[in-house]
């Protein structure tokens, strides 16, 4: 598998649209499961634009142990070195369409959660537990030398994916 560019650490990126919801509870997860499986790897997550973290991802994260109350909302500009990533996850569709190119040797990988913003809690919970599931399929795979696909991971999820 191949490292980071300045570190023998795998360098995730979780990209969405506003970075304030999916991308940082999927991040909070994907920090999780590496340190959980001892994995090495330096997780990030950005969005197109820069708003802020919504206070409901930041409940239902704290409610299975992951504190996300200093996670701040970025763009990929305010991340260090930006463009080497080995892989990049978009988990909202406007993301994957507006995601910028990467160089070859990165993996993209699309995987579509439903936005909770303005729902209940319920759905907050619902979407968080589902990147919960995707987060530890994915960082499984990485650790025994396997990219999974995007099927796979929305599978884990426990999401259907039309295609």
């Amino acid at each position: 598998m191949k490292k980071g560019r300045y570190c023998a650490l795998m360098r995730i990126l979780v990209l969405c649209t506003h970075n304030s919801a999916r991308s940082q509870m999927a991040e909070g997860w994907l920090r999780y499961w590496a340190e959980r499986m001892d994995y090495p790897a330096d997780i990030w997550s950005a969005g197109t634009e820069k708003t802020f973290v919504k206070p409901d991802a930041i409940t239902v994260m704290g409610e299975v142990g992951i504190d996300l109350s200093a996670h701040t909302s970025k763009t990929l500009y305010d991340l260090p070195d930006p463009w080497h990533f080995d892989l990049v996850l978009t988990v909202c569709d406007a993301a994957a369409e507006t995601c910028p190119a990467y160089p070859a040797q990165t993996q993209r990988l699309h995987v579509s959660f439903p936005d909770p913003s303005g729902k209940g809690l319920a759905e907050w919970r619902r979407v968080r537990d589902a990147l919960g599931r995707m987060s530890q399929h994915l960082i499984q795979s990485l650790k025994q030398g396997q990219m999974p696909g995007e099927k796979g991971l929305a599978e884990a999820a426990g999401l259907t994916q039309a295609h």
